[in-house]
Order: C-alpha cells, then structure tokens, then sequence
C-alpha cells in the first residue's frame, strides 16, 4: 500500500524578503523531498502608515500578495510545520505571534499535537538573536505537543553555513541567500519530511 505524501505547512513572515526567500526554498525542499507543501504567510499587522513608511517594506509586501495568509484550517491540515520569521527584540515577529495566538482552539483540542515543527529565522547581525528566537519558538511548539525537529548538527552544510544546531539561520544584509544558506535550509527541511514520513508510517 503506498503511503500518502506527508503534509508539509511553511508559514513565514517577512518585512524586507529575507524570509520570504528563505520560505520559498524551503517549499521547494520540501516539494523536491516528495511533501504536499503549503506556503502561507503570516499577516500583516503593522499599520499601512507605517509599512508604506519604508519603501522596501511596502515593495516586500505587494510582492507577497500572491501568497495566502495562514489560518488554522492550514495548521491542522498539516503534518508538519516549519516556520520562519525575523527576530524582533530576541523573540518572533509580533506578526508571527499573531498568527500563533489564533491556534488556541486547535491546541484545546488536541490537533497541533504529534506534528513535527522546526523553525528558521533572520537577523542583521550574527548575535542579534537569531538563537532566542529559535528557542522561543519551540518552546511554544512544546506546549503544543508537536514534535521538534532542529537540524542539529547533522551535515557540513550547518556548520558552513554559521553552525546554527536549532535551524536555519541568516544573517540578513539585503543580498540574496548564499549557497551555505540554502544548502542548510534544504537539508533542514528535507530531514523533517523524511522523519515525519517515518512517524506517519
């Protein structure tokens, strides 16, 4: 009998892009793995003002549009779920905290429980959070009962790429990921979907 594909939810947000690309290679991962992959975004919650303010932040966010907002309908469809965000004064994007602070009647309920999580982030400096972050996030995947799934310290491409053992992690300075970067978020996001292939079985 042949498995069905794991259900694979990428949500992220993204101010200037950074995560954005970092999202998009992860869906692509994940699809070249063998997953059903959902890209979602979390929305924004800045006030137009503001966002139309910075001209990099209103050109990253009508680039987005195409992509759907997360709900909670996409959480429990998933399997899995990997998120990506900024780091914001050492924790998550408050547009990240957002959308995590709708999943209170899925956690109630039991539906976020015996997934898989892992969880990527940015920042502009190398210890401008990017490890609090990470922990934060799961600890509120904790909470929920899913499964962690850092990278750790399991391929050379981790260690090339900053040596970041709980995910992904870049270092956001306007350019285009480097090949360290997305070498490191393929292999992240490919050992999840092979590990929650094999919790599925």
């Amino acid at each position: 009998m042949t498995q069905p594909p794991v259900k694979l939810l990428v949500v992220f947000y993204s101010t200037y892009g950074t995560n954005l690309g970092m999202a998009r290679e992860a869906a692509q991962a994940a699809e070249a793995a063998g997953a059903q992959v959902r890209l979602r975004r979390a929305a924004e919650t800045a006030p137009q003002s503001v966002v139309d303010s910075q001209e990099p932040w209103k050109a990253n966010l009508q680039a987005m549009q195409d992509i759907p907002a997360a709900t909670p309908d996409d959480m429990e469809w998933a399997d899995g779920f990997v998120f990506s965000t900024p780091t914001q004064f050492g924790g998550a994007a408050s547009q990240m905290r957002a959308f995590i602070d709708t999943l209170g009647g899925l956690w109630a309920a039991g539906k976020l429980a015996g997934k898989t999580f892992s969880a990527m982030t940015s920042a502009q400096n190398p210890n401008g959070g990017q490890e609090t972050t990470l922990q934060t996030l799961y600890v509120t995947a904790m909470h929920w009962g899913a499964i962690l799934v850092p990278p750790g310290y399991t391929h050379q491409h981790i260690f090339a790429s900053g040596g970041n053992p709980y995910g992904a992690s870049v270092t956001a300075n306007g350019q285009p990921l480097s090949d360290e970067d997305r070498h490191t978020i393929r292999h992240q996001v490919a050992r999840q979907v092979e590990l929650t292939r094999k919790l599925l079985s």
